[in-house]
């Protein structure tokens, strides 16, 4: 089964070219021209992951991508491409799992993008398997449901 990818870019040539290297490594690709169009097509389908420029309609437009993004129950893994980088790191606390910097070679983009799948899944799992505190037990609480953020 290939896995889903919403790629979102408001340059169509960057869009169309990234959109054909995927795909040409095995990946399904759903693509976004803005934010807004990102959001609703977040919100009516389900992918394993989410790669968005920063600069868009606004100078954080990708964030507000991101955010929806870390929004949904299918729990995406999320990547920011960008040609301006923030320097403080705060694209990691804005909820990007991932920065690639255009312009990004493709082969290293697309070993970038199946280490973090890779790395997703696996924090996904070890999350559903985190047995509840005995103390939470006796209380009779239930274990949280995977892929709920709070």
């Amino acid at each position: 089964m290939k896995r889903r990818i919403l790629l979102v870019d408001d340059d169509v040539a960057v869009l169309l070219t990234l959109k054909t290297v995927l795909e040409m490594n095995q990946f399904e690709v759903d693509t976004a021209a803005s934010a807004v169009e990102a959001v609703s097509k977040l919100e009516s389908g389900v992918y394993q992951m989410v790669i968005t420029d920063v600069r868009m309609e606004s100078e954080t437009a990708g964030f507000e991508v991101i955010r929806a993004a870390r929004k949904q129950h299918y729990d995406p893994a999320t990547a920011l491409l960008t040609a301006y980088p923030p320097g403080d790191g705060d694209w990691k606390k804005q909820g990007a799992q991932s920065l690639l910097v255009k312009p990004v070679g493709t082969q290293d983009m697309v070993r970038q993008l199946e280490a973090l799948l890779v790395q997703h899944e696996d924090e996904k799992q070890s999350r559903k398997n985190v047995p509840l505190p005995a103390s939470e037990k006796r209380a009779g609480k239930q274990a949280p449901e995977s892929g709920k953020r709070a």
